[in-house]
């Protein structure tokens, strides 16, 4: 029995339709409807209720933790560090208390901090404590915490710090809502750079790491590096929609964050743009993920133009939209 938390979100599912298809019997954890996937078994909960992560666990033998919260909101670092920290405190205690024979853990980018001169992050970048620190990085660092700090005491780990995960779901939230903002004609752009990979990559990765010797190391899970800009002209062309024209000036992205700041006070709504995520559209930060190729030959990235490719079509049809 594989135990898979976070089923309902864009890599948990993707995980149990991969498992699916290798014939595993799955035990999701979703926290709102039950999946309606063909042999897999949903349980209704949260990763903060001790005693039903207890009770889930019974009988299995492999874990992926793949539930977790994005926000860069103002006011969301309680939450943050109450999901992304004891949250994984509780998975990683249960599965160490039911004895599972491994488990792997889905960290971030966000976890980990460059080295040197070179502004290439890999897993030899580590975190570095001060200010600047998003909530959401620090909830994804301490949270990987909890799991070395299992390791310690005899959990069979792997952890995986993937970059910007691409894929079709929820395109009104998290990394699919660019898929939006580009079918949209969204105008503007930055040329900030970041890491992308496509979540099948990093599904297939996961189960490739459950299913080995490896364990307490971390493997950066990164394909491509681009620009915002470059992202979004591939995104519009793919929907045949306008691609971004107009560059957006640090003093604009100010202005813009701070309005809306203002404006989440009174709607009650998280703001599109924080001084956070203001600060990571100029940021030029390259991601290295060819440690898990140089382990494992077979594996490789799917290209970025055929993953943008592939999501807008399969959202297309999803959404009926054209």
């Amino acid at each position: 029995m594989v135990f898979v938390t976070g089923g309902s979100g864009l890599l948990g599912n993707a995980l149990i339709h991969q498992l699916i298809q290798q014939n595993k019997r799955v035990r999701a954890l979703v926290h709102s409807s039950p999946l309606q996937i063909e042999g897999v078994e949903s349980v209704q909960g949260s990763v903060l209720d001790v005693c039903g992560l207890e009770d889930s666990l019974q009988g299995v033998t492999e874990v992926y933790h793949c539930a977790g919260w994005v926000s860069y909101a103002p006011g969301a670092a309680r939450q943050l560090y109450k999901i992304n920290v004891e949250g994984t405190a509780n998975v990683v205690n249960a599965a160490l208390d039911a004895g599972v024979r491994k488990l792997v853990h889905v960290s971030s980018v966000a976890a980990l901090e460059t080295s040197g001169d070179n502004n290439i992050l890999n897993e030899e970048s580590k975190w570095k404590s001060g200010a600047g620190k998003s909530a959401y990085a620090k909830s994804k660092y301490y949270g990987e915490m909890e799991v070395w700090r299992a390791m310690a005491e005899g959990l069979n780990a792997v952890v995986v710090n993937p970059s910007v995960i691409l894929g079709n779901g929820n395109w009104h939230t998290g990394s699919t809502a660019m898929f939006k903002s580009a079918y949209n004609s969204f105008p503007w752009y930055t040329n900030g750079v970041t890491g992308y990979v496509d979540v099948e990559d990093v599904a297939a990765a996961m189960i490739l790491l459950m299913h080995n010797d490896i364990q307490e190391e971390r493997f950066v899970l990164s394909g491509h590096n681009a620009t915002y800009r470059e992202v979004f002209t591939l995104m519009a062309q793919a929907f045949q929609t306008k691609p971004p024209k107009w560059k957006v000036t640090p003093a604009l992205a100010a202005l813009v964050w701070r309005l809306e700041k203002i404006k989440s006070r009174f709607s009650g709504k998280e703001p599109l743009l924080t001084k956070e995520t203001a600060a990571m559209s100029f940021a030029e930060q390259y991601y290295s993920g060819l440690k898990i190729t140089e382990r494992f030959p077979a594996f490789s990235y799917t290209p970025l133009e055929t993953t943008i490719a592939r999501v807008c079509a399969s959202l297309q049809q999803k959404l009926n939209i054209h």
